[in-house]
């Protein structure tokens, strides 16, 4: 009997994490609106997407969450390619250290301001966790997604590529363990910690 329990646990996971893989969001709404943007710190392209959105006139304020402290506004401009609105409406946020923390803090942030509508920026592969967490945080705020394309990981030939697949998989694995805390708890859902990235100012997710 047990060894059937487990068999059949064994398939559902695997079955899962085809599902999680395939319906990966791909492309973001190039007509995205919202009243703010949010991007997720984690590589390099999350943000310059979410500035150029921004800088295009998208949103009245973006946030940066998950900023290393010792990360200046103007080291990060420089980053992301940011301009005008960059330097009036840019927001850093840097308490949070792993993917529940960017949600407490934006949530913190959409509050403060009075924000009905977001716009997240993270990767493809994170969104799905994202949106989770964000949405159990800010169960009133409409959320849109606008993933991005990861630097080096291959969300369409996985299967090909053991980097690719060793990160899909670990983040279906978290992506679990999120659906199963934030059907129990509506806040204070711990997550891993991010390693830090010395190539990078700002922290990964």
């Amino acid at each position: 009997m047990a060894w059937r329990i487990g068999f059949a646990l064994l398939v559902a996971y695997i079955a899962g994490f085809f599902f999680f893989v395939t319906e990966l969001p791909q492309a973001a709404a190039p007509s995205a609106r919202a009243d703010a943007i949010v991007a997720l710190t984690g590589g390099t392209e999350r943000l310059d997407a979410a500035t150029a959105l921004f800088e295009r006139g998208v949103g009245k304020r973006m946030l940066i969450t998950g900023v290393h402290p010792s990360t200046s506004k103007q080291e990060l401009k420089k980053l992301v390619h940011g301009g005008p609105r960059f330097d009036c409406c840019a927001d850093l946020g840097t308490k949070a250290t792993n993917t529940h923390g960017n949600a407490t803090e934006t949530a913190e942030w959409t509050k403060a301001h009075g924000y009905k509508s977001l716009i997240v920026v993270t990767a493809s592969y994170h969104m799905p966790r994202s949106l989770t967490e964000f949405s159990a945080e800010m169960p009133g705020v409409k959320l849109v997604p606008y993933p991005v394309a990861a630097e080096n990981i291959d969300t369409h030939d996985w299967w090909q590529s053991p980097v690719s697949f060793a990160v899909l998989q670990w983040e279906y694995t978290k992506y679990l363990g999120s659906l199963a805390l934030t059907s129990v708890f509506s806040s204070h859902v711990l997550d891993v910690p991010h390693q830090h990235s010395h190539e990078q100012v700002a922290r990964r997710v």
